[in-house]
């Protein structure tokens, strides 16, 4: 069972993950929570939109982006907030490669 993953280097502690190959590359779905104390960090993460994509207790590791985002609070600057971020990451080809 896949319990973290890590966004560039950043670790992220998962409480669901789904992982599928579309057109031969790899897409993971996870769902995390994120506190009112890590939302400025976690969404300053998010804004970057590409990402080192790890998931080390699968070997894994690609370059991906965001394609499906949500989350249940959107206000997470009121103290004692945690919302549950939804998040979709879809493998990008290295740009050598023509794409």
């Amino acid at each position: 069972m896949v319990t973290q993953i890590q966004l560039d280097q950043t670790p992220i502690t998962v409480f669901t993950y789904n992982e599928e190959m579309i057109d031969g590359l790899h897409k993971i779905d996870v769902e995390f929570k994120v506190s009112s104390e890590e939302y400025h960090d976690v969404a300053t993460l998010l804004y970057k939109g590409t990402f080192d994509v790890k998931v080390p207790s699968r070997n894994l590791a690609f370059k991906g982006k965001i394609v499906q985002y949500s989350t249940s609070i959107t206000n997470l600057y009121e103290k004692g907030q945690v919302g549950d971020y939804r998040v979709s990451f879809l493998e990008v080809q290295d740009e050598k490669e023509g794409n």
